[in-house]
């Protein structure tokens, strides 16, 4: 069974972001769970490594972007769109990090738009024996 990341403080902080800004833009995201390690994946297409911040705050993992919307070549005082549905958007996701997180081997890649998180479990350790003294 799976060591649960804890989703509910992002969910919860994307439902309040589009209400207050009136939107819902929200990368989607895979974490897989293997033997020794978690992985999280998160599609930012558009986005590059420079655009993305991943910070580590005790077992709180914040992945976060902002991103201009800057005018473009094709935008000049001679042109206008008719129909514009990309759009840039900031957002910030939390996760609270299972306890068996190696969070020392955190390392994270970008490649054709995913950001990959990596995550190794901590070795497991073996049971303490206790010694009992005569009294």
């Amino acid at each position: 069974m799976m060591n649960e990341l804890n989703f509910l403080d992002s969910l919860l902080g994307n439902v309040m972001d589009a209400a207050i800004s009136g939107t819902s833009s929200s990368p989607c995201v895979d974490v897989i769970e293997n033997n020794d390690s978690y992985s999280l994946e998160m599609e930012l297409p558009g986005r590059n490594e420079n655009d993305v911040s991943i910070e580590l705050d005790h077992n709180n993992l914040t992945i976060a972007s902002v991103k201009e919307d800057k005018k473009t070549e094709k935008e000049n005082k001679n042109t206008k769109y008719v129909l514009k549905e990309r759009k840039n958007f900031n957002f910030k996701r939390s996760f609270t990090l299972p306890k068996d997180v190696d969070t020392d081997s955190i390392s994270a890649n970008f490649k054709n738009g995913v950001l990959t998180v990596y995550m190794q479990k901590k070795a497991k350790e073996a049971p303490k024996k206790i010694l009992i003294e005569a009294c």
